[in-house]
């Protein structure tokens, strides 16, 4: 099993997830993507003796997770586990998110803060939430799976959906892209609970001023993966 770590300028909270990680996921090799972070990350990495992946180029969020997602693919992985550097993720749920895929029964695991059993964590602002249903209701429409969590970025795939995603990644705004994207593959999509916390530093990439472009742009990549597959069908 491969951990994914995608991290640009996360100076705040690397050491804090390289840390959990080790203690809570022994059994699996973590990468960190670094995206070319202009503060102090890879020093950090190199002072914990983490394996970390240098890009060339800032990719942003989509090219960082797809460079992981290739590497697992080169490599062999039967399991990659996306878990962001920003400490926003618990890495005590890690082995809860791929019990579905060890037992056959999913290909494709997302971590969901909006089921029984997550209540207790970071749920977002209001707004966001508004928006992450606009999204769920758009994907169960055009995609035929019902997913509530379509912008959580903890999840799990098997060799499959690795090999898909190695391929093929949306690069801007990837989460709610993904879940199209495996579900016109006819992969199984499972949500399962997972607690998640406020980010440790650094700042999101959606912020207020860019949400309503996010849900717009994102609604209408969703509606035109689906038109595309149609037509290639």
């Amino acid at each position: 099993m491969l951990i994914i770590i995608p991290a640009y300028n996360e100076q705040q909270s690397i050491e804090k997830v390289v840390s959990s990680l080790r203690e809570h996921a022994p059994f699996a090799d973590c990468l960190v993507i670094n995206d070319c972070s202009t503060d102090s990350t890879r020093m950090i990495l190199r002072r914990l003796g983490a394996s970390y992946l240098d890009l060339a180029f800032n990719l942003g969020i989509g090219g960082c997770v797809q460079s992981g997602y290739l590497y697992a693919a080169e490599n062999g992985y039967d399991i990659a586990v996306q878990f962001d550097g920003d400490g926003q993720h618990d890495a005590s749920f890690i082995e809860r998110l791929i019990e579905p895929i060890l037992a056959g029964d999913c290909d494709y695991a997302i971590g969901s803060r909006f089921l029984d059993g997550a209540e207790q964590g970071f749920r977002s602002t209001g707004s966001r939430r508004i928006g992450i249903k606009l999204l769920s209701g758009l994907i169960r429409i055009f995609a035929g799976v019902s997913v509530r969590d379509v912008t959580s970025g903890f999840r799990a795939a098997n060799r499959r959906v690795i090999e898909l995603f190695s391929r093929e990644y949306a690069q801007d705004y990837p989460e709610p892209e993904a879940i199209v994207a495996a579900a016109m593959k006819s992969f199984r999509i499972a949500e399962v609970p997972v607690v998640m916390h406020e980010r440790c530093g650094g700042k999101s990439s959606i912020n207020a001023f860019r949400s309503f472009y996010y849900i717009l742009k994102v609604s209408l990549a969703v509606m035109l993966r689906r038109f595309s597959a149609k037509g290639v069908n």
